[in-house]
């Protein structure tokens, strides 16, 4: 498995990151076998957040990392700032709060990379770069980014903490996946466009894909004709994803490999650093995405993939 280095952080991270948000305490031990078949096959990085199960996932992973005593090994993205009933909570206080809150669960006594969750466009960017870096220089955390934030809102703060002698971003996580998203998932989710990718490509700043399957769109289990999952047809059901589907489906046949392996292998091969949160709840899954570390995508597929070139 390949590995890509983030500002900040003493480990390089894997391509495929481990999304934890289907983890619980009562389901650990089960979890307990993903996890180490991650580990065994190169993965390091878990991603959780303060609002996964109200706590759970981030209790689940602090029993895990009590139990195999391996805490120095495993880099924790988890991520705070997300908004409640209330609205918007991207504010020194709830950062605080929400902060406190994971390191309690997670046992530990820092974070390796924080995420904020949301944005909140109408709040500046100074005092938002500022508190998180009263936590770096408390060393709760070695790294921050952003999840969901358009790349001028990072490149502004990024300026400005650059300016002030300050810990900027060092990494995004928006969606990206072979399917595009025709509205967001949830609200104040932010999809990877073309302009978005553009800008990776030049920076190189490294992007960490949230539902890099589109939720499972590519695993054989949806057709257009079938609409039991809401979500999934309001989000990804569209005359391009399926035409993007059949394409992904064709080049696997041809590669030898399953549909959902060429959709992974799409997020992979960007020409900037990524890393694909993937989200299996058994070890046959996990072994099954790992496949798509290994496959291959020109330029030329790429485009023709992501309908940029004719059929």
């Amino acid at each position: 498995m390949k590995h890509f280095q983030i500002s900040g952080l003493d480990q390089r991270v894997s391509e495929l990151i481990l999304g934890t948000a289907t983890f619980h305490p009562s389901n650990i031990e089960e979890m307990s076998g993903v996890l180490d078949e991650y580990i065994r096959l190169g993965g390091n990085i878990l991603d959780t957040a303060q609002n996964y199960g109200a706590g759970d996932s981030e209790n689940a992973i602090g029993m895990w990392l009590n139990e195999r005593k391996n805490r120095q090994d495993i880099l924790i993205l988890t991520k705070g700032g997300h908004p409640d009933e209330n609205g918007p909570r991207v504010n020194a206080e709830a950062i605080k709060y929400d902060l406190f809150g994971s390191l309690q669960r997670l046992q530990t006594d820092y974070i390796d990379l924080y995420l904020l969750h949301r944005d909140d466009p109408a709040v500046p960017v100074e005092p938002i770069v500022e508190a998180l870096n009263e936590h770096v220089e408390q060393g709760l955390i070695k790294a921050i980014g952003v999840s969901n934030w358009s790349c001028e809102r990072i490149q502004e703060a990024n300026n400005y903490a650059h300016a002030h002698g300050l810990v900027g971003f060092s990494c995004s996580s928006p969606h990206l996946s072979l399917a595009e998203p025709v509205e967001p998932m949830w609200p104040g989710c932010v999809f990877a466009d073309k302009g978005t990718r553009s800008w990776h490509e030049v920076t190189q700043f490294p992007l960490l894909s949230w539902s890099a399957l589109a939720g499972g769109f590519f695993t054989g289990r949806f057709s257009p004709g079938r609409r039991d999952h809401p979500d999934i047809v309001r989000v990804y059901y569209s005359d391009e994803n399926w035409e993007r589907y059949r394409r992904a489906e064709q080049l696997a046949l041809k590669k030898g490999c399953r549909t959902l392996h060429i959709a992974l292998a799409y997020v992979l091969r960007q020409p900037f650093p990524v890393g694909g949160i993937i989200g299996p709840r058994r070890v046959e899954e996990l072994q099954s995405s790992f496949e798509a570390t290994r496959i291959p995508l020109s330029p030329e597929e790429m485009r023709w993939l992501n309908l940029e070139e004719a059929s």
